[in-house]
C-alpha cells in the first residue's frame, strides 16, 4: 500500500508541470510590452500553444501505443524543458513563438499521456478522485505562474528568469518519474491507424463525450474571457475592478477541483456530473437576469466550482467505456481542448449581436449540452 502510494506522487506531480502552459497568459503581456507589439501580434503566441491540440492529440495516442504511457510522458518533459531554455540562448518574438510552440507541443503529448498513465498507478474506483486531484495541482501551477513572474521581475532582475526556475521543477519531475517503476505500462505493438483511431468516434458514447470536452473547455475559456466584459456592460465597473470576476472564476475552479477530488472517492461520477451541471445552469441563468454587481460575483464563482470537476470526470468515463482502447481515447478526448478556440468566437459573434448576455446565452446552451450527457451516458462497457 504504502509502495504504491509513492508510485502515485511522481505521476501527479506531473500534474503540476502541465500547469505551466497557462504562464502563456502573463508572459504575452510581458512579450507584448518588450517588443511594442501590436495586440494582433502578440496574440499568436496563445494560438502557438492552442494549435497542437489539435494536431498532436491522436498521434500521441499512437504513439503511446508503441513506447510506452510513462515513456511519452517522459518524452513531453523533453518538449517542455526545451521550450523552458530556448528564450535563455536568445531572446526575439521569433524565438519566443519557437519556446511557446515547443510548449505547446509537449503539453499536448503531456495532457495525453499523463491522464491514462494515472489509471495505472490507482484502481478504478479512485481514477476520477486522482484524475480531479491532478486538476488541482495543475490549477495551483497556474496560479503560482503570474506569481513567480512578479517575483522574478522585481527580484531577480528580469521575468524571463521564471524559464529557469520552471526548467528545474521540470527536470526535478522527469528525474522522479524515470526511477519510479510503473506497474502495468505495456507495450501495443500493433499500432493503430488514424482510420481507426477517429473510427472510435462512431461509438456513440465516445462521440458524446468528445463533445462534452469540446463544450466543457471552451465554456471555461468563455467564461475567463466573457466575465469581465460582463461586469462592465451589467456592473458598470471599469477594466481593473472587472478583470477581479476573472481571479474570483479562477480561485473557484480551485477550490472546487480540490472538493471534488475528495468527494469523487466517495460519491458516483455520474450523479456528481448531474449536480454540477444543474447548479452550473442555475448559476448563469441569475447571472443573466440580475444587475447587482455582488450577485455576479457569486454567481461566476458558483459556476466555477461547479464545472471545476467536469473535464476529469467526462475523461474518466471515456476511459472506463473503452479500457482496452485507453491510450487512443485519451488522444480524442484531448483533441476535443481545442474547443477552447471554438466557443469564445461564437460568443463574440452573439455579443455583437445583442450584448454580453449574448455571449452567455452560448455558454448556456454549452452547459445544457453537458446535462445532457451526464443524463443519457452509461458508465462501463457496452
Amino acid at each position: 500500500m504504502k509502495s504504491g502510494f509513492f508510485k502515485v506522487l511522481p505521476v501527479l506531480f506531473g500534474f503540476f508541470i502541465m500547469g505551466f502552459v497557462d504562464v502563456v497568459g502573463i508572459s504575452t503581456s510581458y512579450v507584448q510590452k518588450d517588443f511594442n507589439l501590436s495586440d494582433a501580434v502578440a496574440n499568436l503566441l496563445p494560438m502557438m500553444v492552442f494549435l497542437w491540440f489539435a494536431v498532436f492529440s491522436v498521434p500521441t495516442g499512437m504513439l503511446m501505443n508503441k513506447i510506452g504511457r510513462k515513456n511519452t510522458v517522459l518524452l513531453s518533459m523533453v518538449f517542455t524543458l526545451a521550450a523552458m531554455l530556448v528564450p535563455l540562448v536568445a531572446y526575439d518574438y521569433v524565438v519566443v513563438l519557437i519556446a511557446f510552440a515547443l510548449l505547446g507541443i509537449g503539453n499536448t503529448i503531456l495532457q495525453v499521456s499523463l491522464n491514462p498513465l494515472v489509471s495505472n498507478v490507482v484502481s478504478a474506483e479512485k481514477l476520477t478522485s486522482r484524475l480531479t486531484l491532478g486538476q488541482f495541482i495543475k490549477a495551483i501551477a497556474s496560479f503560482l505562474g503570474p506569481i513567480i513572474a512578479g517575483f522574478a521581475a522585481a527580484t531577480l532582475g528580469n521575468w524571463k528568469m521564471l524559464f529557469p526556475i520552471f526548467a528545474g521543477v521540470t527536470l526535478i519531475s522527469s528525474l522522479w518519474l524515470w526511477f519510479t517503476p510503473i506497474p502495468r505500462d505495456e507495450r501495443v505493438e500493433s499500432t493503430t491507424s488514424f482510420g481507426e483511431a477517429f473510427g472510435l468516434l462512431k461509438d456513440n458514447a465516445i462521440l458524446l463525450l468528445f463533445f462534452g470536452i469540446l463544450f466543457v473547455v471552451g465554456a471555461d475559456v468563455g467564461m475567463n474571457t466573457a466575465t469581465p466584459k460582463f461586469l462592465m456592460e451589467r456592473g458598470g465597473l471599469p477594466l481593473e475592478q472587472a478583470g477581479l470576476g476573472t481571479s474570483t472564476y479562477f480561485a473557484a475552479r480551485t477550490i472546487g477541483a480540490l472538493t471534488g477530488a475528495i468527494l469523487l472517492a466517495k460519491f458516483s461520477p455520474k450523479r456528481f456530473f448531474k449536480i454540477s451541471m444543474f447548479v452550473a445552469i442555475t448559476a448563469i441563468i441569475v447571472l443573466m437576469l440580475t444587475t447587482s454587481t455582488v450577485i455576479i460575483f457569486a454567481m461566476v464563482a458558483v459556476i466555477g466550482f461547479a464545472l471545476a470537476n467536469i473535464f476529469s470526470i467526462i475523461f474518466s468515463l471515456a476511459l472506463q467505456k473503452r479500457p482496452e482502447r485507453g491510450n487512443e481515447i485519451s488522444g480524442l478526448m484531448i483533441m476535443g481542448v481545442a474547443g477552447g478556440a471554438v466557443l469564445p468566437p461564437l460568443m463574440g459573434l452573439a455579443s455583437d449581436a445583442v450584448g454580453q448576455v449574448g455571449g452567455m446565452l452560448v455558454l448556456l446552451g454549452a452547459m445544457i449540452y453537458l446535462l445532457f450527457t451526464a443524463f443519457v451516458i452509461k458508465v462501463g462497457k457496452s
